[in-house]
């Protein structure tokens, strides 16, 4: 259901205008509501900057400004939408009383597109709208009066002659506008503004509708950076644009077109004192907009339309992402990109729970986030946040409350340890938060320098480290090769029944309790939380990240992930090394 508050505003009940407004602002500020008294005069001279005589110019105006939270009746463009409910209004029970002047009542509809999240600078611009349309509006009639511009469409003239005139902006993000331009103009790509006219030439109507003014305020928001000013001051140029293209203006038509409706666009920001050169004149400057073309006037295509910084236009489509570690998040030199990161604390703030659902220690994840400021108690990780750790041995619950915990069964622990002796191949003990181990090995120490892994304790005997621990998985560390033709032929068939292999990476192998995955920890977590399935997203790359996959509503293997792992997937994403993470959660999330 919308929100509809609707304002009149007659100049006398506000305080006095600043001196620096001209003459054009002060006559587009002078409102009067019919049957007051006050209104059939002018206002008193304190209330106007010099320059400006207490005798009414030209018509008075009567405003009123809806504001629309969601897709709702425009009564143009939008009334045929799916998704608007049509208003009526009921007929008052008598007429007011005739006012001296003839009053043209200036209708204006703001609305935001109902993807659009409630950002509070969205919101605060909707606000500033409600009296910025109507000052524009009646700046650009006036302009109309004594036009000599050649080349405008004419048909609407002197807006004398009509009772009311009907507008109706709407706020949206690239998503919505892309969609908009592909059905009305045949061109599949995002722009900052469209005008869609609603206006029938030689009609004789009682009322103007002027159209629609879509706006994106995403595309807004990336060209006020690039502009550099406020996001406010590039819709408000925005608008002065589509507004002078539902009164006749076209830029695209020829060189004096373009030129005559910058010329009015300058003229009404100047007259307004609002910043900004106008959209023509911006868009052809080069030094503000590198290598933006004249064909591109009226918008840019976007190639990845969400990014760093706009996801702060749309809703999330998840409440969580469960995300792995390595080959995922970490890139292929076991770091987190700045892509990755930035694309994480972006979503954080629109309200996503970013899990981590890994085969690491919990210390080392969070010695990997911290490079990237997402360690800590208000980050991604912490001591007390969720998280789900060694393959789903180890569950995090709320306020990092451990709620499930798996130990490996010791006789296969000492098989494995005495096998590593044996044949001097590196293997590693996890144990909750530490790793063990029996001899030292640049293998053994690459886990910590490389991976972020606690440094192993190197144990002087078998039961030693038996003794000291309890085991939670181990990890054998060999070359490819010896991995996929030795070490997991042999350890699945010594094993089967007692516990399982898991593999991650090429190089690692690892042997857990049988039964464990990441998707079981998944639905520990889950349950915990009270979530549904179909409110998460995953990503991952390795087998061990299959269930996890299919659990959730939607499944993103990277492109660098195993075959038997991107088969299972709804979607295969961009590799480790090219911010896979962050284009999923542009692409997907949102």
């Amino acid at each position: 259901m919308a929100r509809i508050a609707a304002r009149a505003f007659p100049v006398a009940a506000r305080s006095p205008l600043p001196l620096t407004f001209s003459p054009r602002v002060a006559a587009a500020l002078w409102w009067r509501l019919p049957g007051d008294p006050a209104s059939s005069s002018a206002p008193a001279a304190s209330f106007l900057p010099p320059g400006i005589s207490g005798v009414p110019v030209g018509r008075s105006f009567h405003v009123s400004c809806g504001y629309l939270r969601s897709i709702v009746p425009f009564g143009g463009f939008f009334a045929n939408l799916r998704g608007f409910r049509k208003v009526r209004r009921k007929q008052a029970a008598s007429k007011k009383e005739a006012t001296k002047d003839k009053q043209l009542q200036l209708d204006v509809k703001i609305g935001i597109e109902e993807e659009m999240p409630k950002d509070p600078e969205v919101l605060n611009i909707v606000e500033m709208l409600k009296l910025n349309v109507p000052m524009a509006m009646k700046i650009a009639f006036d302009g109309l009066k004594d036009s000599e511009y050649k080349t405008r469409d004419t048909s609407i003239g002197d807006v004398g002659k009509f009772e009311k005139v009907e507008l109706s902006i709407l706020l949206c993000n690239d998503d919505f506008i892309r969609r908009l331009n592909k059905d009305w103009r045949g061109e599949d790509q995002a722009t900052d503004v469209l005008s869609i006219s609603q206006h029938i030439a030689g009609l004789d109507l009682p009322v103007l509708m002027l159209g629609d003014i879509v706006i994106s305020v995403e595309t807004a928001a990336r060209q006020a950076e690039e502009r550099g000013h406020a996001l406010l001051d590039e819709i408000r140029i925005l608008m002065v644009h589509g507004l002078l293209h539902l009164l006749g203006f076209d830029h695209e038509i020829s060189d004096e077109a373009e030129t005559e409706m910058e010329k009015e666009e300058e003229l009404v920001l100047k007259s307004l004192g609002w910043k900004g050169k106008g959209l023509i004149k911006s868009a052809l400057d080069p030094t503000a907009n590198g290598s933006l073309q004249k064909e591109d006037l009226d918008g840019i295509e976007i190639k990845d339309s969400k990014g760093a910084g706009s996801l702060r236009f749309y809703k999330p489509k998840f409440s969580y992402i469960f995300c792995d570690m390595d080959g995922t998040l970490l890139n292929s030199k076991s770091q987190i990109s700045v892509g990755n990161a930035e694309a994480i604390k972006e979503a954080v703030s629109r309200g996503v729970n970013i899990i981590i659902a890994t085969g690491k220690t919990r210390p080392a994840v969070i010695s990997a986030l911290k490079m990237v400021d997402l360690a800590g108690k208000f980050g991604v990780i912490s001591e007390f946040s969720p998280g789900i750790f060694l393959q789903g041995l180890l569950v995090y619950g709320r306020q990092g409350r451990e709620i499930c915990r798996s130990n490996l069964d010791q006789d296969v622990c000492r098989e494995a340890l005495l096998y590593s002796l044996e044949h001097e191949v590196p293997l590693i003990a996890f144990s909750q938060d530490q790793c063990f181990t029996l001899f030292d090995h640049p293998l053994v120490d690459s886990l910590h320098t490389v991976y972020h892994e606690p440094k192993a304790e190197i144990m002087s005997s078998i039961e030693h480290l038996l003794t000291a621990a309890e085991v939670q998985k181990l990890l054998f560390f060999d070359t490819a090769e010896g991995v996929s033709t030795t070490l997991r032929p042999y350890w699945t068939e010594a094993i089967t029944g007692r516990a399982q292999v898991v593999q991650a990476q090429p190089d690692m192998l690892e042997i857990v309790p049988a039964g464990t995955s990441k998707g079981n920890g998944v639905k520990m977590l889950l349950n915990h939380l009270g979530v549904s399935e179909k409110e998460i997203m995953a990503i991952g790359d390795g087998e061990n990240d299959i269930e996890m996959l299919q659990l959730a509503s939607l499944g993103i293997a990277l492109a660098n992930g195993s075959e038997r792992t991107k088969a299972v997937a709804d979607v295969i994403g961009a590799c480790n090394d090219e911010d896979g993470v962050a284009k999923a959660i542009y692409e997907y999330a949102f």
